[in-house]
């Protein structure tokens, strides 16, 4: 299955203002678009590290001496580069979300077009899939993730639904699972409500949400003073936090002032928010929900 051409693919990787000589992270390698970009810029000293804990993606290794692949979820960012005795890096690239890929592989489960068993694992050694949160999760539970990752104002009565259908008989594909909630789907919306309920419950499989913080706050560690990070959100979520991580370095509240009312960040913003030109959404249709910002390491 090929895999699609990267979204903001210049853009992203002219926010990282690569240096030939330095050392640069791309934490979602897919295909390996942003990151033959990457390398196309590097010089023979440079080095580059990718992350994809997608089996996959390592169909895609790219064959160069300065490129080394990691099969690891990117929370662990900072553990697996210590052990190739990286401390410090020039720049990081992260595509967050679902590749166009796992999108289009049917049996992955993360498309509402497809009939496929209930899985949404980014990966597959994982034990909990979405069969698991379906058919296990309580209604309050269920819920609170409806409610808070799919932002869905109805997500009480579709937990009571979900709750009451896998009485009878266990929830095991996505067609069941549409049949379940489809008195809650209205026509001229029943495409986007669908999305939201799958992105809440892949959100909930993956953890992403905690990956994403805990990712951010060792960003801030790893990258050198003038080093940079070139972040593509797609959902509100995502770019909430990432926003506000630039904007603050925190999640929830606001820095401290010191004794003359100054406050200190990890970063401070390049240019403002960038996304895809009519063209790219053209050729591209999953680039119409991206959102790209960059930043640049501080002193402290």
């Amino acid at each position: 299955m090929e895999y699609h051409s990267p979204v903001l693919l210049k853009e992203t990787v002219d926010g990282l203002a690569i240096n030939p000589n330095g050392i640069y992270v791309d934490v979602t390698f897919g295909g390996g678009g942003h990151s033959k970009e990457i390398l196309s810029r590097l010089g023979p000293k440079g080095k580059l590290f990718a992350f994809d804990q997608d089996q996959d993606a390592l169909r895609n290794e790219i064959d160069d001496d300065r490129f080394t692949l990691i099969n690891e979820n990117f929370r662990f960012i900072k553990r697996f580069l210590r052990f190739y005795g990286v401390k410090k890096v020039d720049g990081i690239l992260g595509d967050f979300g679902v590749s166009s890929h796992q999108f289009d592989v049917a049996d992955r489960g993360f498309s509402t077009r497809f009939e496929a068993d209930l899985d949404m694992r980014m990966n597959q050694n994982k034990e909990v899939s979405a069969y698991h949160i379906v058919n296990e999760y309580d209604e309050l539970d269920l819920r609170a993730l409806l409610l808070n990752y799919g932002e869905l104002r109805n997500a009480p009565k579709l937990a009571r639904a979900i709750v009451g259908a896998r009485e009878k008989e266990e929830i095991k594909t996505s067609v069941t699972l549409k049949e379940v909630l489809q008195p809650f789907l209205p026509k001229h919306k029943e495409h986007k409500i669908l999305a939201q309920i799958y992105q809440a419950i892949r959100i909930e499989v993956n953890q992403e949400i905690e990956v994403l913080k805990e990712f951010l706050v060792q960003t801030a560690e790893l990258l050198d003073v003038g080093g940079r990070i070139s972040f593509i959100s797609y959902h509100s979520l995502e770019d909430r936090l990432v926003k506000r991580f630039i904007r603050s370095g925190m999640f929830e509240g606001e820095p401290e002032k010191d004794l003359y009312g100054n406050i200190s960040v990890p970063f401070k913003k390049v240019g403002g928010l960038i996304v895809p030109s009519e063209d790219e959404i053209k050729v591209n249709n999953r680039a119409r929900s991206a959102k790209l910002r960059i930043a640049e390491r501080l002193e402290q």
